[in-house]
């Protein structure tokens, strides 16, 4: 049996303190978000474009993704009754607010937010509270909300500005490190800095340099315990891929981890078998560190699409989808969501194939339990 307290986030109690962490465009939907909420974590569902598969998703992509919000809620749901289920979203994404509104009304036990500083993410629940008094509809628990942050710097704006506008802390911090997948929470320089933009993480890393990062996060976090009385878990992400990493986490003082690329290559992942045989087949030469279309360096696998770009070719952009909050049609390098979706759809030579430093280490298909008991027991 694993020897890690639960995550106990108020009055939400997450018996093993993993965290599926949030992959989009349709990677983590409601088959993997159920099946670690039953596992006993706490499994996200990403909001990013996850009405892709919507029949009217090119013409009326907002209602397509408010719909598919509630129905992937409502499976993921019936996959696990009683587990927690949450939702990523974006601070990034356009209509960012309705986002958020849609996962409390449809019952979200937890919403975390990066990609950017969720300053308003209180504001907006507070509103879906609001709507659902003024209907006459009721909600058990309030959903709980988590920032994503990387630096000190990042956590004391955020904790800052949440205490002078709303009065309120987060309920949970997610701290997310330089090795993680997709959008990072740092520039080019800082990844260079902590030995991070190098296909061979597993030497240049400075892991006690970032470690240093972490409990200065954790001290700023500790100040605003005080303040209001109560107590804020911090959760660690970023490379966690063993038992010997959650270890190190926890005596860190981290009180659960995030981890998403170790749930990629799993039967119950939402991601198609050609992606998840994309992370098997990646060599650690082919993991490597891009310019998002969203402004933020990110990780992901170099394949056919990625060498096009890197060797300057524009794929051609017919559609806007209206996806992100600062993005010019005319100057990106690429459509991200055209790229994601072909990844969610398995057309990996048109894919952008986002992932963790660690996807090379992926050797087989593996089930959500074993994953949470390699993580958790070793």
């Amino acid at each position: 049996m694993s020897n890690f307290k639960p995550l106990v986030i108020g009055d939400l109690k997450i018996e093993k303190p993993v965290i599926q962490g949030g992959m989009g465009v349709g990677i983590s939907l409601h088959r993997l978000a159920g099946a670690v909420a039953k596992a006993g974590g706490m499994g996200l569902i990403s909001t990013a474009q996850i009405g892709f598969r919507e029949p009217d998703f090119k013409t009326n992509f907002v209602e397509a993704n408010l719909r598919a919000i509630r129905n992937e809620f409502k499976k993921a749901r019936e996959i696990s009754p009683e587990g927690a289920i949450g939702f990523n979203i974006m601070v990034a994404t356009k209509h960012y607010d309705m986002w958020v509104k849609e996962a409390v009304k449809a019952g979200a036990d937890a919403i975390i937010s990066g990609a950017g500083l969720p300053v308003s993410l209180p504001e907006y629940a507070e509103a879906a509270y609001e709507e659902m008094k003024a209907m006459g509809k009721k909600f058990l628990r309030r959903t709980k909300l988590a920032p994503i942050v990387s630096t000190a710097k990042a956590a004391m704006v955020i904790c800052k500005m949440w205490d002078r506008k709303y009065h309120r802390v987060p309920d949970f911090v997610v701290v997310e490190g330089p090795l993680a997948g997709g959008h990072l929470g740092f520039s080019k320089e800082q990844l260079t800095q902590y030995g991070a933009d190098s296909a061979d993480v597993e030497k240049t890393y400075d892991q006690a340099a970032y470690d240093e990062e972490v409990k200065a996060i954790m001290k700023v976090v500790k100040g605003y315990e005080e303040k209001y009385d109560t107590h804020i878990p911090v959760v660690t992400a970023g490379g966690i891929y063993t038992h010997e990493d959650v270890k190190h986490q926890f005596e860190l003082g981290a009180e659960g981890v995030q981890v998403a690329t170790r749930f990629v290559t799993t039967e119950e992942c939402d991601a198609p078998d050609v992606y998840k045989q994309a992370y098997i087949q990646a060599s650690k030469e082919d993991i490597v560190i891009t310019q998002s279309p969203v402004g933020m360096p990110g990780r992901a696998i170099l394949n056919p699409f990625l060498k096009k770009i890197k060797e300057g070719e524009r794929p051609a952009i017919r559609a806007c989808f209206q996806c992100l909050e600062h993005c010019d049609i005319k100057t990106i390098p690429y459509c991200i969501t055209n790229a994601l979706v072909n990844a969610a759809e398995g057309a990996e030579d048109t894919a952008l194939l986002f992932c963790g430093s660690n996807a090379f280490r992926s050797e087989r298909i593996e089930t959500v339990e074993g994953v949470m008991n390699a993580l958790l027991i070793g």
